[in-house]
């Protein structure tokens, strides 16, 4: 049985731009964010409080996070990848923060340039500070169906460190699929060997559409009882340390994809189109997503 109400992460903003080669100025990304918390969904993260030496387009970080205009119902969110990065979320007003780990050792490298085990210790304390000033946490787990240096990643081990970052006090984990390998039978594999340690309510999902899979490794989700979806407006961005990797999920495509499953959202679709289109001129490519593109023909 699908379940009757979906909630949309929207990380357009953040991992979307922070991964786009164009830097885009910051009263756009603002426009960018209003439009997206205009359009109803329920947490937008926005952006990354990361070094502006190796991530140049998050170098605005403070700027977006103080003037992204708050609304009721709506939770801005951040990257934080240390005890810096969190105290910039705190001094901007940000209840709501972000961890990101790695299930598979090359890409924690190459990503945050820590061991996997080095990074939960970090997250571990990173979380415990957080909550004791009243932030919530959400965490990633990056490579979860698949490594770009690896390949395979065991199951095993994506269970134990979604179990892990639960247990360390974060709200919930979205199991990614970073680089876009993920297909329905093993969107299934991996959602129902988590659900055995964590409880689903709190497992959220997080594709990429590089191989056209993404809606239905969607739906493989909900029929195992998901109901929280990570996209990004438009199918925006990619991953520079996934070489090869294609942008998010479009949030237009699921929003239509569970409009037709009468499935529950509270996101107006046409408003998200909306800001996809306010944002698409000043990319230099054309933004993927399907709905997109059949709704301006």
């Amino acid at each position: 049985m699908l379940p009757p109400r979906v909630k949309v992460v929207e990380v357009g903003p953040r991992d979307g731009l922070q991964n786009e080669s164009v830097a885009i100025e910051t009263a756009l990304k603002v426009q960018f964010i209003d439009r997206l918390a205009e359009a109803g969904l329920p947490i937008v993260e926005i952006t990354a409080f990361v070094s502006a030496k190796w991530v140049p387009q998050m170098a605005d970080a403070r700027e977006v996070a103080r003037a992204a205009a708050r609304r009721p119902g709506v939770r801005f969110s951040a990257l934080v990848p240390n005890r810096r990065g969190l105290e910039a979320a705190v001094e901007c007003g940000l209840n709501h923060v972000a961890v990101f780990a790695a299930a598979s050792e090359t890409f924690s490298q190459r990503n945050i340039n820590q061991s996997i085990a080095d990074s939960m210790r970090n997250y571990a304390e990173l979380t415990a500070a957080a909550r004791a000033q009243g932030l919530a946490v959400r965490a990633y787990l990056s490579t979860s169906f698949g490594c770009p240096y690896e390949g395979n990643v065991p199951v095993e081990r994506v269970v134990d460190l979604a179990a892990a970052l639960i247990d360390m006090g974060t709200e919930e984990v979205a199991v990614s699929d970073t680089i876009g390998v993920a297909h329905p039978g093993q969107v299934v594999d991996v959602v129902e060997a988590v659900a055995a340690r964590v409880p689903v309510g709190q497992i959220a999902l997080h594709f990429h559409d590089t191989r056209g899979t993404a809606l239905a490794n969607v739906y493989a989700g909900l029929e195992c009882g998901v109901a929280t979806f990570d996209s990004s407006a438009g199918g925006l961005g990619g991953c520079p340390y996934a070489p090869g990797a294609a942008g998010n999920l479009a949030t237009e495509d699921l929003i239509y994809l569970l409009n037709g499953l009468g499935i529950e959202t509270g996101v107006e679709l046409d408003a998200v189109v909306a800001a996809s289109r306010l944002i698409a001129p000043h990319l230099g490519h054309a933004l993927p997503s399907r709905y997109l593109q059949a709704a301006k023909s």
